[in-house]
């Protein structure tokens, strides 16, 4: 039968276990009544239980209270037993008398530094060092070191290390490990090998230390021969080197070293797959991501909820959506993580709608967000355009208290800023306590898009006052900025300062911004040296940007060059036969025009649909030009035909460059008048609440007559009118847009 303390011993691991703390105090209470002279290791147990439930101050309280003899006492027993001739006796009093060991004072400090008392727990160890050496043992200088290191003190742990020398603990793999870590941790990789060659025992799990600390300091070299050099190396080994390689960057080896770890018969656990699943993600190998599902399934690890979520995420990176959504249905268990990962995912490759919904979903499983789930489903309402369910979010964001995450805040701003609300962008970025790089991005973007070119650039110089470094994204908006301002001086300066000052190297995005700041100004011939010049040749975006400016400008010439460069890059692109054929017809080349359109036809090319979008309650109403499958079609082409007629009256007169057909004027004008974004504004005149904006989102560039005729609309009804285009944002108002007829 085991004795009494065996027996409590076993009973409050069991409250450990399951988290009660009222039962601790219950068999306390017991101990107290039936054991006269409690053991130390049963005193050291309550103070593990107590600190490890919470109740740091009642471990204290009962360690203040553990008898501790000093040596007058324990002289005065020894000479009363020695006396009496009771040997036994006062051999066994002084085994069971209870007093402070080195585990006591090391439960207290690992206590108080579990709960965050940095400073309480320093208290404690220097008590012990008053109490005497003799508790002082590697646990102790362990624990410190650790504590050292987590709170970023330096100068604690080199003091630690001074008093491990000292005592002649230099020498146990116990605190050499541990030393290693804390001076790697901290950035002192040097001290960390001093230490680590001064070692004269070297186990595997110090070389591991020392290869995690080499691979966190970017040491990659020296970190592999480290590796290669280990006689014996252990699973840990192996996983921290595939981690460490895609820390830096090396996503490939980490994939080539994996294979070598599963052909060597190591044990891979949920680590090492969510490691090189990381890696296939980045490089976006999907065969490879496949061929380690295959591998994961035939192990014990496809009910592994961090298994699992790293799956999602590999397959959402390679663009797999499908698969994506399939491994996260089966999952049995999913955590905060997953949910994110699929969100994201989603979000990532244009499923917007998706991540929302995933959101609520998400919601309804009693999972609650964290500061980057609620981020992310707030950046999916802005790519929507949705600034209803983005300010839900952001109401959500207020109550849960999530707002004070810069996560949070920087998706709100870019929310408000993509959905048109320029102000509430502004106004929610000076509410942020602590802002970074990104933003301030997001703000001088959001004013970048909807074309307001000084707040963009006095933003931009306003970040590099405060000393806030741009990235290619930020440059991407003050260039935009530029060209749709038409400040081509200042656009090349900004540009060779993002090289030259900034050393940042030009991607497709800044070269076509370049592009369009030249050629929408007129200065195509510029445009044409500019892009002779580039390191690589446009993308179909740069071809298409310089072809939609020779069709503003009327330059066949150029307008073909860019044209044939569209085609070729990219044969079904319907962009390069639209524009051209605009450019033909701008000039009355019907022929050429016909001669396009059969090209188109006998390619199989087809342009994609003209369509714009009204929300209203929580609907989304979609519009396609000359369409009546709307339920308030009459009222809504009624609504169209007394705005023409007021329009006409106030001097509006179509424009018929914008029908790339060869028929009477009378039908152009009519086909003009039934727009898609046309539509979407009659209902939203007939149906959003005076006093509110009406907004409009289109999918590809508002034409001409377009923007002409929703200038004399918002005149005529005195409504602010917001449209989103494929490009930017045009906020009709009194008459006049934002972007000054700009675009």
């Amino acid at each position: 039968m085991s004795s009494p303390s065996n027996y409590y011993t076993s009973l409050l691991k069991l409250c450990c276990e399951t988290r009660n703390q009222t039962q601790v105090k219950n068999i306390h209470g017991l101990i107290i009544k039936t054991l006269t002279n409690p053991e130390t290791f049963l005193f050291n147990n309550l103070i593990n239980s107590y600190s490890k439930l919470g109740n740091i101050n009642y471990a204290r309280h009962l360690f203040d209270r553990i008898p501790q003899p000093n040596l007058f006492s324990w002289n005065t027993i020894l000479s009363t037993y020695s006396k009496s001739g009771k040997l036994s006796e006062m051999l066994n009093m002084f085994n069971t008398m209870p007093y402070r060991d080195g585990v006591s004072w090391n439960l207290l400090i690992s206590g108080y530094a579990s709960h965050g008392s940095v400073h309480e727990a320093l208290k404690v160890y220097n008590l012990m060092l008053k109490d005497g050496l003799g508790n002082l043992n590697r646990i102790t200088f362990s624990t410190m070191l650790i504590l050292s290191s987590s709170e970023g003190y330096i100068d604690l742990g080199r003091q630690i290390h001074g008093q491990i020398v000292k005592l002649g603990f230099e020498s146990y793999v116990f605190v050499g490990s541990p030393l290693v870590d804390m001076y790697a941790k901290m950035g002192f990789i040097y001290d960390a090998k001093w230490v680590f060659d001064g070692m004269t025992e070297k186990t595997v799990v110090m070389r591991n230390t020392m290869i995690t600390g080499l691979l966190r300091c970017g040491l990659v070299e020296e970190s592999k021969r480290l590796f290669c050099c280990m006689e014996e190396k252990d699973s840990i080994s192996w996983t921290t080197m595939i981690t460490g390689l895609i820390t830096n960057g090396l996503e490939r080896e980490a994939i080539n070293l994996f294979r070598e770890m599963r052909l060597g018969g190591f044990t891979i656990d949920q680590f090492t797959f969510g490691s090189v699943l990381t890696a296939c993600g980045g490089l976006l190998a999907l065969e490879e991501g496949k061929q380690i599902h295959a591998y994961i399934i035939r192990t014990d690890y496809t009910g592994n909820v961090f298994v699992g979520s790293a799956l999602v995420d590999m397959y959402c990176k390679c663009k797999n959506i499908k698969s994506a959504a399939s491994v996260f249905k089966r999952m049995t268990r999913k955590n905060v993580v997953s949910w994110t990962a699929m969100l994201v995912g989603y979000g990532q490759n244009g499923y917007s709608e998706e991540a929302v919904r995933i959101f609520c979903e998400m919601q309804r499983n009693g999972i609650e967000p964290d500061d980057f789930t609620l981020g992310s489903v707030i950046s999916s309402c802005a790519n929507l355009a949705s600034l209803e369910e983005g300010s839900q979010f952001h109401g959500r964001a207020l109550v849960s208290g999530l707002i004070s995450y810069v996560t949070v805040s920087n998706a709100l701003v870019t929310l408000y800023g993509k959905c048109g609300s320029i102000e509430d962008s502004h106004q929610l970025f000076n509410e942020m306590n602590i802002r970074d790089e990104v933003s301030w991005t997001a703000l001088v973007s959001g004013y970048a898009q909807f074309g307001k070119a000084n707040e963009t650039i006095y933003l931009f110089e306003k970040m590099l006052a405060h000393g806030f470094k741009p990235d290619g994204v930020t440059f991407i908006g003050v260039l935009s900025a530029c060209s749709r301002a038409g400040l081509v001086e200042k656009g090349h300066r900004y540009f060779d300062s993002m090289v030259v000052e900034h050393g940042i190297t030009p991607i497709h995005d800044h070269y076509t911004c370049m592009i369009d700041l030249l050629s929408r100004a007129g200065r195509l011939e510029e445009a044409k040296s500019f892009i002779d010049k580039m390191p690589f040749h446009p993308d179909a975006i740069g071809w298409a940007t310089l072809l939609s400016s020779c069709r503003i400008h009327g330059n066949v010439e150029i307008g073909k060059w860019a044209a044939d460069s569209l085609l070729e890059l990219e044969p079904q692109n319907p962009a390069s036969y639209i524009l051209l054929s605009s450019i033909y017809a701008s000039k009355g080349k019907w022929d050429h025009v016909s001669q396009l359109r059969r090209r188109m036809r006998d390619k199989g090319v087809r342009k994609e649909p003209g369509c714009s979008w009204i929300k209203y309650k929580n609907k989304v109403h979609i519009f396609s030009a000359d369409d009546q499958s709307s339920p308030f079609s009459n009222e809504i082409y009624a609504e169209l035909e007394k705005l023409n007629c007021k329009m006409i009256q106030e001097g509006y007169v179509p424009d018929m460059s914008s029908v790339l057909h060869d028929v009477e004027d009378s039908l152009k004008a009519k086909m003009l008048n039934y727009h898609s974004e046309k539509l979407a504004i009659a209902f939203g005149l007939l149906f959003i609440p005076v006093g509110l904006p009406i907004r409009v989102v289109k999918n590809l560039r508002v034409c001409g007559d377009c923007h002409n005729a929703t200038k004399y609309i918002s005149k005529i009804t005195q409504r602010e009118i917001l449209v989103r285009d494929a490009v930017r944002f045009h906020l009709f108002k009194d008459g006049t847009c934002s972007c000054g007829d700009f675009w």
